[in-house]
């Protein structure tokens, strides 16, 4: 009885993993947050990528070695976890799997129902639960804000991104509706390839109009249907606004860091929206 009591004393706690390996910048972003700097062997090259500039971390990693993934730069790197999401890479992904390299499978969040539970799971698989939930305490904070602020009745507004494309659901469509403002863009008018015509746009003649890009011409051929000459006809009509929004790139608790520039934007739009009635 006494020798088992002390082998039950003596049994090792869950052990967090010391050597992690991220492989892709959604998976970047949690590592970044939830493991210490000392204990991340690598992440992707797209956390500090500044060409264009795609990660929430990319002033914070600096130091933090980076990789292009593949099986022999990941071995290479002796790691204890590899973390990859779900369905990316799946040459690297079934390579390690075969030797015997543990992968951890983050899936897609499509809600932020989904981010609670990512995150807590996460946070338990990393070893830091604790840092987890002030992920989450974090979140619900500035979700209580973004509602607190929201103008009544929300605006109407479109998010309107780079090729064209335009929010009409998920997670960014749930940050927009507690920022106060009401997603319009048209399902209907969508093409195959997912993307929202100029004509449609104008059409809908939204409140707010957000441009997901850079103000600045030419620095990507998708950012050229943003600087369209006849979204002019919308001026008067519809605030239109270029907003840098990194933090919907990757969903996670950080993403509702967009409700404040979305909060700001709508405020906005309802204040001159008595202007634009005169005119």
């Amino acid at each position: 009885m006494i020798l088992c009591a002390l082998y039950i004393l003596v049994q090792p706690v869950f052990a967090a993993p010391q050597r992690v390996v991220s492989t892709f910048l959604c998976t970047d972003e949690y590592v970044f947050r939830l493991v210490p700097r000392e204990r991340i062997a690598a992440l992707s090259y797209e956390a500090t990528d500044r060409h264009p500039v795609v990660s929430t971390i990319a002033d914070h990693a600096r130091g933090i070695p980076v990789i292009h993934p593949s099986t022999e730069t990941v071995l290479s790197l002796d790691p204890d976890l590899v973390v990859m999401y779900a369905g990316t890479n799946p040459r690297l992904h079934d390579n390690l799997k075969r030797l015997g390299i543990p992968v951890l499978d983050v899936p897609w969040a499509n809600s932020l129902a989904d981010v609670r539970s990512i995150t807590t799971m996460l946070g338990d698989k990393l070893g830091a639960p604790e840092t987890a939930k002030a992920m989450l305490a974090e979140m619900d904070r500035e979700i209580a804000a973004a509602r607190a602020g929201a103008p009544r009745p929300p605006v109407s507004g479109i998010l309107y991104e780079p090729n064209g494309y335009a929010s009409v659901g998920g997670i960014t469509n749930e940050i927009m509706t507690m920022s106060g403002i009401v997603d319009v863009a048209p399902k209907s008018e969508l093409t195959r390839t997912g993307t929202l015509p100029v004509e449609a746009v104008i059409a809908t003649a939204p409140e707010l109009l957000i441009l997901g890009g850079e103000a600045r011409v030419g620095s990507a051929r998708a950012y050229t249907i943003l600087h369209h000459p006849a979204l002019q006809a919308l001026k008067g009509r519809t605030t239109m606004e270029f907003a840098s929004l990194t933090p919907l790139l990757c969903p996670g608790p950080w993403s509702v860091g967009a409700a404040k520039t979305f909060g700001d934007l709508a405020r906005k739009a309802r204040a001159l929206a008595p202007a634009k009635a005169r005119h």
